[in-house]
């Protein structure tokens, strides 16, 4: 027994020399794990491991599996930026995040720098929900690349979806948190007011979840005769405000970009019925066989985030099958420049990367809240019904001119 356990040892050696030396790709998740984002942060690295499993399910990559490490950045970018010199010191290829905007900027930054101090050593940051214009903007380098919408895209969208639909009003509100999303936010929709054929009457900016009482800004909003509030918010600034309406008896529609965060229709009630929202993914919009798969994958259907954070890891797949390293040393800069060639087709259209900024082109989906959807949200009677998906190329606006992308050479 012994000699043939030596046998096959020596056999499984000989054939498996290179698969041993051979070099696995390295992810790394620096994601809100602990704290007020948790949920969010959770959502995002469920998605992550659902793609990479089906990585590993095809082969891996490399001759090996590809590895996943989870890193906590506890909801704040100084954390986030311990983490990343831990991850760096993990040998991480590529990190992926997408809980705050914040972070996001804290991370590029971080990848930029260690990039230039390092070369031969890069790494790549796929963010996957920080919206933030700056990002693709003065921030914009070759080494970030952004699977989600932005603030216009958003805002478009809506304006296109709700004035067909009859649901756009003359006069809009805009009530936004104050930093770079809610600016964003604030931004596209004063800048979609002559496509829209609407009059921003007031807009404000507020602290972020630190407001407790929105009744004021409810009277404000009454008192300049707006139909249509834009909002940026999440978590409790949007659930807060949406209620403090409600119960004003205010008769508004909300245009917005989280309602469908996980608990915000269950908190919201009946108070949430006929608003907008538009987002990156809706399974409602969909024949529904991506969300069948997922469910019987993690036991849910896609919510919130996970949808739009698979593709990504869908579009990676396919761009790490067009290299090839031959068990060697992981070229990250080849990796980059397949992901800049790839156009992934999802349940929704094509998304691919635009190469002067690395901004997806991607479909937006505008949805509505009503009763007994396909899909309910939060275990209510109420979820989203699809509106109208705009396509990527009709969705995306032009390069901002403060992106000065600078490619390897």
């Amino acid at each position: 027994m012994k000699r043939l356990v030596m046998t096959a040892v020596t056999v499984a050696s000989a054939l498996g020399a290179t698969a041993l030396h051979a070099e696995p790709l390295k992810i790394g998740i620096i994601e809100s794990l602990s704290g007020a984002q948790t949920s969010t942060g959770r959502l995002y690295a469920n998605a992550v491991k659902y793609g990479v499993d089906r990585i590993n399910e095809a082969g891996g990559f490399n001759g090996e599996p590809v590895i996943v490490t989870e890193y906590d950045n506890a909801g704040g970018a100084p954390e986030a930026a311990d983490k990343f010199r831990n991850a760096v010191a993990d040998g991480v290829d590529i990190i992926f995040q997408g809980a705050s905007s914040a972070i996001a900027g804290q991370l590029t930054e971080d990848v930029r720098k260690h990039n230039l101090r390092n070369p031969g050593e890069e790494v790549i940051f796929i963010n996957l929900g920080g919206d933030a214009m700056e990002l693709t903007g003065e921030k914009c380098q070759f080494y970030h690349f952004r699977y989600t919408a932005t603030a216009p895209m958003r805002v478009n969208a809506l304006v296109s979806a709700m004035k067909e639909a009859g649901d756009l009003g003359e006069k809009v509100y805009s009530i936004n948190q104050n930093y770079s999303w809610g600016q964003d936010m604030q931004a596209a929709a004063a800048a979609a007011a002559e496509t829209g054929g609407y009059e921003v009457v007031d807009e404000v900016l507020h602290d972020v979840n630190k407001i407790q009482d929105f009744a004021p800004f409810v009277a404000r909003i009454r008192a300049t005769g707006a139909t249509t509030v834009f909002t940026g918010n999440w978590s409790n600034d949007l659930l807060l405000l949406m209620k403090a309406a409600g119960d004003a008896g205010l008769d508004v529609t909300f245009a917005t970009a989280f309602l469908d965060q996980p608990g915000n229709i269950a908190n919201a009630g009946k108070t949430a019925l006929g608003h907008y929202i538009a987002n990156n993914y809706d399974n409602a919009a969909t024949d529904g066989a991506f969300a069948e798969t997922y469910k019987a994958a993690t036991g849910h259907y896609p919510i919130f985030v996970e949808g739009h954070s698979t593709f990504a890891l869908g579009a990676l797949q396919q761009a790490l099958g067009t290299v090839d390293f031959g068990g060697g040393d992981i070229d990250v800069i080849q990796i980059a420049l397949a992901l800049e060639n790839t156009t992934y087709e999802t349940p929704l259209g094509p998304i691919s990367v635009r190469k002067e900024d690395h901004q997806t082109i991607r479909p937006v989906v505008v949805s509505k809240v009503v009763e007994n959807p396909k899909y309910p949200a939060d275990d209510t009677t109420m979820g989203f019904e699809t509106v109208k998906v705009i396509a990527g190329d009709q969705a995306i606006y032009p390069v901002q001119d403060s992106c000065k992308m600078q490619r390897p050479e």
